[in-house]
Formats: C-alpha cells, sequence, structure tokens
C-alpha cells in the first residue's frame, strides 16, 4: 500500500513540473497511472510482498543468459558447453586414391554429417588448385600458398605436394552449403567444443603427430604472397567429440572413427598450425 501512495504522489509531482505541457504530456501520465494501478491491483490479490510484479522482474534479471537468450532464436542464443560429448560422423578413409586428399576427404565427412551428398572424389576434382610449379633456386623453395589453393598432386606421392588450408575448403563447402559455413579460424580452442556440444563435427587443420611439432619439421617456402612456413606432416581430421582427457576425431589417414588424442598436445598442435577450423551452421 505504501508503494502505491508513493507512486500516486509521484504522479502528481510531475503533473505539476510538467503542467505548462499537460496537454501533451497526458496520455503519457495516463499510461504510467494505469500500469501502476493495474501492477497493484495484480499485486494485492496475489497476497505477496513485496510486491509480486517486482519480483518476476527480478527473477527475470537473475535467469541465467542462455535462458534470457533462448528467446532470440539458434543463431544467437548461448549453447552450454557439455563435459564431453561425442558426435555420430561418418568415417572416410582417404586411401587408395587420395594419398594428399586429407582435407577433402575430412570435408565430405562434414558435409554427410550436415545431410549433404558429397563424396571424396568429387570434392577432390572441385577444390582450387594452385597453379604454382615446384621448384628449387639458389637453394630457395618455391610453391605455392596452401590457403590458395591445393598444392601439388594430391593423386601419388611420385610427385611434389602438401595440401590446402582452410580458406578453399570454406570456399568449396558454400558451393554446397550458401551462407551455412562458418569459419572458426583463429578462435580459442574452447570455442570449437560450442559447436561439438551443439552437435556439429568441425574440420580442422592438424598434424599427423597430434602434438606440436619441432622446429626440424618445418621447412621455409618461397610463395607468390610471401614467405609460409610449412610441414609435411600437415594434416586434417574431422572432430567428434571430446572428455576431461582427450579429444575425438574421425581420422581419414586409417579411416578410423572418434580416434582419440590427448587434449593438451592436439590443442598445442592445432595453434601451431595456426587455429584452422570450419563447422556448418543449422
Amino acid at each position: 500500500m505504501k508503494t502505491y501512495i508513493g507512486a500516486i504522489v509521484l504522479f502528481l509531482l510531475l503533473i505539476v513540473i510538467f503542467r505548462k505541457n499537460i496537454v501533451k504530456t497526458a496520455p503519457l501520465f495516463l499510461l504510467i497511472f494505469i500500469l501502476v494501478s493495474a501492477a497493484f491491483v495484480y499485486d494485492n490479490l496475489a497476497g505477496s510482498s513485496p510486491p509480486s510484479a517486482v519480483n518476476t522482474i527480478k527473477s527475470w534479471l537473475s535467469e541465467p543468459a542462455e535462458k534470457a537468450t533462448a528467446f532470440l532464436g539458434n543463431s544467437t542464443s548461448v549453447i552450454k558447453i557439455k563435459k564431453k560429448t561425442i558426435i555420430d560422423a561418418p568415417a572416410i578413409n582417404q586411401f587408395p586414391e587420395l594419398p594428399r586428399g586429407c582435407e577433402v576427404t575430412s570435408l565430405s565427412m562434414l558435409l554427410y554429417h550436415a545431410g549433404i551428398q558429397a563424396d571424396k572424389l568429387t570434392l577432390a576434382k572441385e577444390i582450387k588448385k594452385s597453379p604454382e610449379p615446384y621448384r628449387v633456386e639458389d637453394g630457395k623453395i618455391y610453391f605455392g600458398h596452401p590457403n590458395e589453393g591445393f598444392i601439388g598432386d594430391m593423386y601419388s606421392f611420385d610427385n611434389p605436394g602438401l595440401g590446402v588450408y582452410h580458406k578453399p575448403i570454406q570456399e568449396l563447402a558454400e558451393k554446397y552449403m550458401p551462407g551455412s559455413i562458418e569459419d572458426l579460424t583463429g578462435s580459442d580452442f574452447e570455442d570449437l567444443k560450442i559447436h561439438l556440444s551443439d552437435g556439429r563435427p568441425v574440420w580442422i587443420i592438424i598434424n599427423t603427430a597430434y602434438k606440436q611439432l619441432s622446429e626440424d619439421f618445418f621447412q621455409t617456402w618461397h610463395t607468390p604472397s610471401g614467405k609460409i612456413q610449412i610441414t609435411y606432416k600437415e594434416h586434417s581430421v574431422l572432430l567428434t567429440g571430446y572428455d576431461q582427457e582427450f579429444m575425438y576425431f574421425n581420422d581419414p589417414l586409417t579411416g578410423e572413427k572418434n580416434k582419440k588424442a590427448p587434449i593438451n598436445a592436439f590443442e598445442n598442435a592445432w595453434v601451431q598450425m595456426g587455429k584452422q577450423a570450419i563447422t556448418y551452421i543449422r
């Protein structure tokens, strides 16, 4: 009751202050009065003290963020990171057809999980290729840049080659899922778990040791885009899950499903290879 009397006093005070413009401001004051009255009637009927309307507002503000943003739709909703998760995604072996085709094979797995029929051989033909030939001059290696297209021969180890990085892979994925591919490159490692928790596997660049490599495994290439450090242990897998100790992934090198590697070592390897990752948006 005291709250209601105070509101009326404030209402009258506002009328005095804005008396010269009372005609223009009357609708606003009327609205305020109706809202205050409605809250008072509601609270008295509910028999609550302090007013239940106030309590309701306080409860809304104290709810977790994910409950509040849930009303905004999937694109902005907060996804709770699970303690562990495993995604059932198809495992595909890159061999025997694609000795250097781990990236397109992992992409094939990602697209199949999204419901898109895209086999590895089709993707191998469609992936953008770098036109730069391999050559060595004055002890320097000249070759293409993996973010400009696939480097060298994907089908045989008899010829020079390496692989491809996330940019051409993202471009190819966009052809199959326009507007639904998200580039996670540069994200924190923990951010990958958000997408895994949402049931979406993640395509990444890693190395075949699944741990940080020493500098001995890297060499400098001179490309049209500048110098780049590369390793022939470069690899791509499809992340399918994690727990407190391990990361789980489908490995195109062996065709193994939900293979595991120690999580800290795996993270260090991913960071060393440039934090490259993509996934799809539901």
